[in-house]
């Protein structure tokens, strides 16, 4: 070979090495397989006296009767065994899960506390690497009840506020773009993080109705689109939230009566779910919606009472709402064609004000949430019903009733 190949073959050689190390080329072999593969490679090998372990895809109620027929020690064991499997598993008791996420959460604060003495790290991977294990800390604190949690990719987690069993009223809040593990909870624009919404409904619907035993899910396990992408304008990652969802649903506890929360591309993810719905889902609201992919309010085929509300300085009001092809999430909730009920949202500022302490929205969704619907105020006609919260006003001469 002349010297003039080899300095080509040397240039490409280089070229290609940086292709490889940057992401354009992939390396060869599959990606090594995360944390939940691993275990559910293991579960699906395992017995219990003889018996295999369920399908975590099986019903939630086959997977409830299967747990039901297992000792304290045995679930116990698999919990400990295989924490993300178990924490995950809808139909498990949810104490289970609860005990299950805690060992999980564990090892993974573990695990990324050993990367922190790899002297390769940036001091931009530390911080990411220190930022993953303060909220792994965060989440295993004493008394906080996670009901998922997979720190896979971006990650993905559910929390409980109040009781699953004793609970009258469920309310499930579904977060929109942007919301992954490490802004499940936050700090700064606390109150517009999935942790923040369901701690101010919580608070809200204990002072609202004292009596009655609610709980509240601060439901951030889906992969939400990130940013103003085409996947935030697209339906893929809504489908995929949407059968998580009923799937959570499916695997609650007893028969509380069931509000559904749904804030910006939540509410795409509750309106491709309305449908397949259980009949314990009383209400869905919109919030700050870009459509539901649906032409109404009736179209979305739910027994479901639906609701929608958007601040007047909101700029998904902005947002177009076409559906063409795979694009667009349709017509606007708001909508007087739409047809749902409307709350109030004149206090909110912005897109992401609406569970804000004092704000008319928040009260509104601990009324509709707790079902003191008759609290909500008047409504001009039965065609587009706007309701305020009690002492905000509302039409002279008084109103109808709402049946609920």
């Amino acid at each position: 070979m002349t010297t003039a190949a080899r300095r080509v073959v040397l240039q490409l050689a280089v070229v290609f090495a940086v292709l490889v190390t940057s992401g354009w080329v992939a390396h060869g072999g599959s990606p090594p397989p995360d944390a939940y593969s691993v275990q559910l490679g293991a579960w699906r090998k395992e017995t219990v006296e003889g018996a295999a372990l369920p399908d975590p895809r099986a019903p939630a109620d086959e997977i409830a009767g299967f747990f039901s027929g297992l000792s304290g020690f045995q679930q116990l064991a698999l919990a400990r065994d295989y924490p993300l499997v178990v924490g995950n598993l809808n139909g498990a008791p949810v104490e289970l899960r609860y005990t299950a996420n805690s060992y999980a959460l564990a090892q993974a604060e573990a695990e990324e506390r050993t990367r922190l003495d790899n002297k390769r790290l940036t001091s931009a991977g530390r911080r990411a690497v220190n930022r993953r294990a303060n909220r792994y800390a965060s989440l295993r604190r004493p008394h906080r009840q996670i009901l998922a949690f997979d720190p896979d990719g971006r990650g993905r987690a559910a929390e409980v506020l109040g009781d699953l069993h004793r609970a009258e009223r469920i309310t499930v809040i579904v977060p929109g773009i942007d919301n992954d593990l490490l802004n499940f909870e936050r700090t700064a624009l606390k109150w517009s993080a999935p942790v923040g919404m369901a701690t101010a409904l919580y608070r809200e619907q204990r002072k609202a109705a004292p009596e009655v035993p609610t709980a509240v899910i601060a439901w951030g396990d889906y992969v939400t689109p990130n940013g103003m992408s085409v996947a935030a304008a697209t339906a893929e990652l809504a489908e995929a939230g949407a059968e998580r969802l009923t799937g959570l649903l499916a695997g609650l506890p007893g028969d509380a009566r069931t509000t559904l929360i749904c804030h910006s591309y939540g509410s795409v993810v509750c309106g491709m779910a309305a449908d397949e719905l259980p009949d314990r889902v009383s209400d869905i609201v919109a919030v700050a919606s870009p459509g539901m992919r649906a032409s109404s309010a009736a179209a979305l085929d739910t027994t479901a009472r639906v609701w929608a509300t958007r601040a007047p300085d909101d700029w998904i009001a902005d947002v177009p709402n076409l559906s063409v092809g795979p694009l667009g999430h349709g017509i606007d909730p708001v909508s007087p064609q739409f047809g749902a009920l409307l709350l109030s949202s004149e206090r909110v500022s912005g897109h992401a004000g609406y569970f804000e302490p004092g704000t008319d929205s928040l009260a509104a969704f601990a009324r509709v949430g707790t079902g003191r619907l008759g609290e909500l105020g008047w409504f001009t006609d039965a065609a587009r019903c706007r309701f305020r919260p009690e002492g905000t006003g509302g039409p002279a001469g008084g109103g109808a009733a709402l049946a609920y």
